[in-house]
């Protein structure tokens, strides 16, 4: 029996739409999010939203106008060079190779439209159907579903928690089999701030020359370091010939989050493939973003500076008032990040502890769920705020909470 156009038209929408010849791995994909908690706090106003990833500090007056510059000069053309514009990768080259204390050449890096574009990029060359990538967790949700949306196997391995978060490196080591592609870990870590020491970063790498897995390095918490000026990086211990990518991103150092820009460092060996794939993926990143990102890294370095000295402020402030919660679980201080990451006694599951402190502190935080089942009786606080925001937010959960 045949179907006339009209019946079709007559049908309701939800009737006629099918999710045949959709790809598995999107028809189950979905933003990970906090919908709920976000409506309710719409509801109840007068609410801190301390859950997002994000700091409240504007791009600084001298990275802005470098990009209006560019603008009104006219960079608003393609950019032939897929890998970015010249003056910023060379400007990546300098930085990342006076950082880290040994050259990182020009043909080494990709820019990118965000760090996420950065590591969507890297696990897209690795992955293919039937294969798998091993990543530490907690984890910031993205990474579990970039390796599904692209079809591969993602394997996380939970940090060990007793007072502090630990890496057990024979665990991860023995997840991986003849099918892994890739190693993945973020360092410093969103949601924990578990940072890898240079120790676990040769071991990480030893492995790879032995197996010829990858290692992907989220570097994007890199300079919000408290011990240093940058967080241990498998860019100090890498050859180029290794099989490392380390990714990174504007974002969060130089409060550029809504600019959408990053980079990969990875080897020249793969730079033209890389370009490749930029040009059919994104067709790189607008120029005169970029002409702001060339400003970021020339005169920034007091910006980096009074951000991270501004969440290492937060974060004090933090744990000495969370310390006055009854039965609070408190990590050791997390070596970078900005985040505080904690849990109640007798909680399993945050999301319930979300939702109160939400109705009687008015304050808005992220459950752990969201970064995987090892963290779900864990709350995530943003402490990248104004300190005044964080007091007042700190003496609203401590009074209700008492």
């Amino acid at each position: 029996m045949s179907i006339q156009p009209h019946q079709i038209a007559n049908e309701p929408l939800s009737a006629r739409w099918s999710f045949e010849g959709i790809r598995p791995q999107i028809r189950d994909l979905h933003t990970e999010n906090i919908a709920e908690l976000a409506t309710r706090a719409r509801e109840l106003g007068d609410v801190i939203p301390l859950w997002y990833g994000e700091g409240d500090v504007v791009t600084p007056a001298f990275i802005r106008d470098a990009a209006k510059a560019a603008f009104d000069e006219g960079l608003t053309f393609y950019i032939p060079n897929m890998r970015g514009l010249d003056p910023l990768n060379e400007a990546l080259s300098t930085y990342q190779s006076e950082l880290h204390g040994r050259p990182i050449s020009v043909r080494r890096t990709t820019v990118t439209p965000g760090g996420m574009q950065a590591l969507y990029l890297a696990l897209e060359m690795l992955v293919d159907l039937g294969t798998n990538v091993v990543y530490v967790a907690p984890q910031w949700p993205n990474i579990h579903n970039a390796i599904h949306l692209i079809g591969g196997e993602p394997r996380p391995v939970a940090l060990d928690f007793d007072t502090d978060w630990r890496l057990d490196l024979d665990k991860l080591f023995e997840r991986c089999d003849a099918r892994t592609r890739a190693i993945f870990l973020s360092t410093p870590s969103n949601p924990t701030g578990w940072t890898a020491s240079r120790e676990e970063m040769q071991a990480l790498l030893d492995f790879s020359r032995r197996t010829g897995i990858w290692i992907i390095s989220d570097e994007v918490y890199g300079r919000l370091y408290f011990e240093g000026r940058v967080a241990p990086s498998i860019l100090q211990l890498a050859e180029d010939e290794d099989r490392v990518i380390s990714i990174n991103s504007f974002s969060k150092a130089w409060a550029m989050t809504g600019w959408r820009i990053g980079w990969l460092s990875h080897p020249t060996g793969v730079a033209d493939q890389v370009a490749a794939m930029t040009q059919y993926i994104n067709s790189g990143t607008a120029g005169m973003i970029q002409a702001g990102a060339v400003a970021a890294l020339r005169d920034g370095e007091p910006l980096v500076a009074d951000i991270r000295q501004r969440i290492k402020s937060g974060l004090d402030l933090a744990y000495d008032r969370l310390s006055a919660i009854p039965g609070i679980i408190l990590p050791e201080k997390p070596r970078g990040g900005m985040y505080a990451f904690f849990a109640l006694e007798g909680e399993t599951d945050a999301r319930a502890v979300c939702a109160r402190i939400l109705e009687t502190a008015r304050v808005g935080l992220a459950p752990g769920y969201l970064f995987g089942d090892s963290s779900r009786a864990f709350l995530r606080m943003c402490i990248f705020r104004d300190r005044q925001q964080i007091e007042t937010s700190l003496d609203r959960m401590v009074g209700a909470m008492k």
